[in-house]
């Protein structure tokens, strides 16, 4: 039960940071309330962006930035598809990925993601907004569905990774993606990310 613990918390927020921004601290709330989808089992958040997404990387959310180089575009800005990549948010070797729905502004977005709450469950349509300074993406806040509003830590954005233009419907594998066999079969055992 504790490794289970432990590797759910790759991916996971401390969620007792969070809490209601006042009204004037950024974008408006969500419009519209996300929702967590039913699952059969703990989903941790790597395995989820990889098979909802264009982008098949393997291994520890903090690492997919640093493996997309040369394999699939890595972009500043959202655009639909792509993985919203954090890393080092709360220690070095920390990350999250959530694969971007769409976007609503130039300041706020939706993701679909797991495990975002350490509870290894799917969350879809969750909004986040950019609080960067220079509105670029590279400081983000997330709405928190439990607290029902925005989460009040700042988490640091790599950036984007988009889908390959070689990815095929459904997200199929592109060539010169992360296929490291033994890897893929620690991901599917569910011990790593």
């Amino acid at each position: 039960m504790a490794s289970v613990a432990a590797a759910l918390a790759g991916c996971a927020s401390d969620r007792t940071v969070y809490g209601d921004l006042p009204a004037d601290a950024g974008p408006a709330v969500a419009r519209e309330t996300p929702s967590q989808a039913p699952q059969p089992k703990p989903t941790q958040c790597a395995p989820y962006a990889r098979e909802h997404s264009g982008v098949k990387l393997y291994g520890d959310a903090w690492t997919w930035w640093e493996k997309a180089a040369g394999k699939f575009p890595r972009e500043f800005a959202p655009e639909t598809g792509a993985v919203l990549v954090l890393a080092g948010y709360a220690g070095p070797e920390r990350g999250h990925v959530a694969v971007v729905r769409s976007l609503v502004s130039t300041r706020e977005i939706r993701v679909d993601h797991a495990n975002w709450l350490g509870d290894g469950a799917i969350y879809l349509d969750d909004p986040v907004t950019d609080v960067s300074e220079n509105n670029d993406w590279s400081r983000i806040r997330v709405w928190n569905i439990r607290t029902g509003g925005w989460g009040t830590r700042i988490y640091p954005v790599q950036g984007f990774i988009g889908p390959s233009s070689g990815s095929g419907p459904g997200g199929a594998e592109a060539p010169g993606t992360d296929t490291d066999p033994a890897q893929i079969a620690r991901a599917e055992l569910g011990i790593i990310q």
